[in-house]
């Protein structure tokens, strides 16, 4: 009896988590105020989960064009895994009109500054984006990758 206890209990946090309680609302209706304050404040990593929070409608309604916003305030901070972010959104067309040079340029930036297995992840997502793509727009990404590493990511 205390197993299906302790599974009922778990059950219900996992629920609880799925519809959103792991993010609550602000009374009115947004992200938690102290993550909206740091993002807006230049905080990268709260910029990042802010646009996380977005992309799932964790905690606000689902939003791709604001999840892009803050992906891109803190991918031109050097935020790798915003970076990765933004070259999803890139690659699927969310909140942003599909271009995979613009996805590769992304995931190729973020697997410069990713380790062990988020890098592995990374440059499996640049291939896999790469297979899509003319060998034109594979020459067109990586220059525009040395260009946005070379100009700290500001403009990209």
């Amino acid at each position: 009896m205390r197993g299906l206890s302790l599974i009922i209990i778990l059950v219900a946090i996992l629920f609880a988590y799925e519809q959103g309680a792991a993010y609550p609302q602000n009374e009115g209706g947004g992200a938690p105020k102290n993550l909206q304050a740091q993002a807006a404040e230049g905080n990268a990593e709260a910029q990042n989960n802010l646009g996380a929070l977005y992309a799932e409608g964790k905690g606000v309604p689902k939003d791709y064009v604001q999840a892009r916003q803050w992906y891109e305030k803190a991918a031109a901070q050097g935020h790798a895994l915003a970076q990765n972010n933004l070259a999803e959104l890139y690659f699927a067309g969310l909140g942003v009109q599909q271009d995979y040079v613009r996805a590769y340029m992304w995931v190729n930036i973020a697997a410069v500054h990713l380790k062990g297995d988020e890098r592995k992840q990374a440059e499996a997502n640049r291939d896999d984006v790469a297979q899509r793509m003319t060998p034109a727009q594979v020459t067109e990404a990586k220059r525009l990758s040395k260009e946005c590493l070379a100009k700290k990511f500001k403009g990209c």
